[in-house]
């Protein structure tokens, strides 16, 4: 077992594993353990000390990822990811247990029968007694920094708190968004207001 703490953050990275995927043969995989949590990372080629690397944090979506729920657009948005970090050659993509927005399965599927009833993805996890979102990126920052001495990165996504706790590490991040068409079940959560994304809060 490798097991290697590597910064004051307590993030230790506890395995890695060469791991061919649809993405191409030189694919690794790397767990990561910060406290109680642990951080799975999908990297294609070489990344260390590498500059403007494409790079995906997502956060699980069962539904979408999954079973591809029409409700939201996380498995097109995961899959569109993957794409471009396989044209590129290179790229890493994050994959953090942070369900619902970090409220878990069970609300999760809760905050969906709230918005069958009109409230959007914000008011329904309030309703339930939770901010509206708890998710937490700072371990994908010490691992981009302090792990694969990354000092710039081209990060996909739509959500612009994601980028906060990279900036922090002295990270160089280029928003690079990914657009996915909205259809007749997601339209109101892709058009709800977060005031942290461009358009949508994946």
């Amino acid at each position: 077992m490798v097991k290697t703490e590597f910064n004051q953050d307590h993030v230790e990275l506890v395995e890695v594993i060469d791991l061919p995927t649809k993405m191409g043969d030189n694919t690794k995989f790397f767990i990561f353990r910060r406290f109680n949590e642990l951080i799975s990372v999908l990297v294609k080629g070489d990344v260390q000390r590498k500059e403007n690397v494409l790079c995906r944090i997502h956060s699980e979506c069962m539904f979408g990822d999954l079973l591809g729920s029409k409700k939201c657009d996380c498995g097109q948005q995961l899959d569109k990811a993957k794409s471009l970090i396989s044209e590129e050659g290179t790229g890493i993509l994050f994959y953090l247990a942070q369900e619902g927005r970090g409220i878990g399965l069970i609300n999760k599927a809760k905050a969906y029968n709230l918005q069958k009833k009109g409230y959007d993805t914000v008011d329904a996890n309030i309703e339930l007694g939770y901010s509206p979102d708890l998710r937490d990126y700072e371990a994908c920052a010490v691992i981009l920094k302090d792990y694969f001495k990354i000092d710039s990165v081209r990060l996909l996504t739509n959500n612009m708190k994601k980028a906060h706790p990279l900036k922090q590490k002295d990270i160089h991040v280029v928003m690079t968004p990914v657009k996915i068409e909205p259809n007749e079940h997601n339209s109101k959560y892709l058009e709800t207001p977060h005031g942290v994304s461009f358009d949508n809060p994946i």
